[in-house]
């Protein structure tokens, strides 16, 4: 089995990298794994990821990394998977209200990748191994600080979690048909811009600790 940890950043997965068992990377031929940068937003992930999924041809696509979270009550730190994504940048904010492509019926809301306008994960039931909580996610390019703004896109969407690449990879997974999971550890909360109240590095290093554990898990059932 050929799994790709992928995140958008190299710091996302650094410490997964240095600490997982080289047996992984190197020996077993059951599971041989593989680490990738996408870069950052919507745009250079998409590129990466297709790129990727076409040269690479991965049995399973892991994107991971740190994220903002809308819900106040959540606890930074927190891992969770990603259920299904919403692109929340992608339209018009006209009159007070924020239309997306479907609104604006430039896309059909149903029409392959989408499923009622949203990005869902198919694979997550099978992949889920280590039965993370599992929550909406909202991709933008622009971090979201303008409460107005913020208040439109919770108030179309519902979102718990915030992230500028996971919209990318459930659309290039779906349109190819690779098994994929998205893993987000929460580092701040959405509108949040003192990075003093921030938690970094506990959401990194909770994030690489469930990465190795996953792996692990994987490497079990394969």
């Amino acid at each position: 089995m050929r799994v790709i940890i992928t995140a958008a950043t190299v710091a996302e997965w650094m410490p997964c990298f240095l600490n997982i068992n080289h047996l992984y990377t190197s020996e077993s031929q059951r599971l041989k794994l593989q680490f990738h940068q996408s870069g950052i937003g919507m745009l250079a992930a998409s590129h990466a990821l297709t790129k990727l999924a076409i040269e690479d041809k991965p049995d399973l696509i892991i994107q991971a990394g740190i994220a903002g979270c809308y819900d106040s009550t959540m606890e930074l730190g927190t891992v969770v998977a990603i259920k299904d994504e919403t692109i929340g940048d992608l339209g018009v904010e006209e009159d007070g209200k924020w239309k997306d492509l479907f609104d604006m019926k430039l896309e059909k809301s149903s029409y392959h990748p989408f499923d009622k306008r949203k990005l869902p994960n198919q694979w997550l039931a099978k992949y889920n191994l280590l039965a993370l909580p599992e929550y909406a996610g909202l991709t933008i390019n622009e971090i979201s600080t303008n409460q107005e703004r913020i208040n439109l896109l919770v108030k179309k969407y519902n979102p718990v979690i915030e992230s500028m690449e996971g919209a990318a990879l459930h659309y290039t997974a779906r349109e190819l048909n690779i098994p994929f999971l998205q893993i987000r550890s929460i580092s701040n909360y959405v509108g949040e811009r003192n990075k003093a109240n921030w938690q970094m590095k506990t959401a990194i290093d909770n994030l690489n600790n469930t990465l190795i554990q996953y792996i692990e898990k994987l490497y079990q059932i394969v």
